[in-house]
């Protein structure tokens, strides 16, 4: 049975939810499942703007079946061509013969290398400022190269003030029927899940989301069509600003992270001692993660999050414990910039965690370093208690600056 959504006037959403998807790419925790939107306009030709996955394919198929209503499929607009997005592609030629899809010059070889399929005479290509008419709308078409994949474009109906933004704007989690921002509480119940979405998927990319940003500040946009989460049809500065903030590495709040590893305990402790301390000296936005435990990509997102990070490492096998190592690896690969920092080593005869995170850190842009070699043997001793109320002091003056 058909389930879908009036966006405008002739604008439908034709997509749906995955609950039951456990880790998105197979890599990122998804509690909350996610949604696959696709969007169908009935106008003068009809337009199909990108596909789903085939989690939810026949949905799809049913959603678009009783739309049309026995008109054909006339276009399909591909904006990216990830298999989340281009999967019922083969399904629609096979059903809509006759339908053209419209993509640009790096689309097309991607759809030949996914499915081998005839595109002879049935493609559209377009580039950067383009424009195509399917009756009463005109679109616009432009590109949005790593946004996070090379093909990537962006579809603007001039009619409407409809912005199709592919990944752009996306979040996980599963739509409950309310598909639109202004009939949720995105700041309580989705905030969490878009900056994790963003830092992880396109968080490497922000010089090329900053070229977005200023393509779309130029449009005048009513509504942002994602193809994961809520549409927006109002309040679109917030989101445009929270990207703005993301995509240039700014951190969203002052406040302190710390990512600890541990085997024993001792490591957590001489974390849970600084977060106290902090405390004590009124610094209250704070959130501890032990990295065992935290999937990566809540530690990413904290990471773009919070202005200040603090690592906390035992040494493991003359190394950074792998955990903790990853999580550096994955700053590093994600262009994360900008942040203050302190490290705080342990190791029971040859504690080098610290230089060696430290050294990690130095590969980074615009990492300002709080401590130098800061390592505890085995368990923090009282001796050390000072040296731990002065890296307080300089995390609070710091962050009251």
């Amino acid at each position: 049975m058909h389930c879908f959504r009036k966006v405008t006037n002739d604008l439908y959403w034709v997509g749906g939810s995955d609950r039951r998807l456990e880790l998105f790419e197979n890599l990122f925790p998804i509690p909350r499942g996610v949604s696959y939107n696709s969007y169908l306009l009935l106008d003068e030709k009809t337009v199909l703007f990108d596909t789903v996955d085939n989690s939810i394919g026949r949905q799809f198929l049913d959603n678009i079946t009783a739309l049309l209503n026995g008109r054909a499929l006339d276009y399909l607009v591909v904006n990216h061509m990830e298999p989340d997005h281009c999967s019922m592609i083969a399904d629609l030629m096979l059903r809509y013969p006759d339908m053209q899809i419209i993509g640009n010059a790096k689309t097309f070889p991607m759809i030949r290398q996914f499915y081998a399929l005839n595109l002879d005479s049935k493609t559209i290509a377009v580039k950067e400022g383009d424009t195509f008419s399917s009756g009463t709308h005109t679109f616009r078409f432009l590109m949005a190269p790593m946004v996070h994949w090379p093909e990537v474009m962006l579809t603007y109906d001039e009619t409407d003030k409809v912005l199709f933004s592919a990944d752009a704007f996306g979040t996980f989690g599963a739509l409950n029927g309310a598909i639109f921002n202004d009939e949720i509480d995105f700041d309580r119940d989705w905030l969490d899940d878009a900056r994790r979405y963003y830092t992880n998927i396109v968080g490497k990319y922000g010089m090329q989301v900053q070229n977005v940003l200023k393509k779309a500040s130029a449009l005048d946009i009513r509504f942002i069509c994602p193809l994961h989460g809520p549409i927006w049809r109002n309040n679109l500065a917030y989101l445009l600003e929270k990207y703005d903030i993301w995509s240039s590495y700014r951190p969203e709040v002052k406040g302190v992270m710390i990512a600890y590893a541990s085997m024993y305990g001792n490591t957590e402790n001489l974390a849970n001692v600084l977060a106290c301390k902090l405390a004590d000296a009124g610094i209250t936005n704070l959130t501890i993660h032990d990295v065992s435990r935290s999937d990566v990509s809540e530690l990413i997102a904290d990471s773009f999050k919070y202005s200040h990070i603090v690592l906390a490492s035992p040494t493991y096998n003359g190394g950074v414990y792998p955990a903790m190592s990853n999580l550096l690896e994955d700053m590093n690969a994600l262009g994360i910039k900008n942040r203050t920092v302190a490290v705080l080593g342990n190791g029971t005869w040859a504690p080098t965690s610290a230089k060696l995170m430290e050294a990690r850190l130095a590969e980074m842009k615009g990492m300002t370093l709080l401590t130098e070699n800061f390592a505890v043997k085995s368990a923090l001793q009282d001796d050390q208690l000072e040296d731990l109320d002065e890296l307080c002091a300089k995390i609070t003056e710091t962050l009251t600056d």
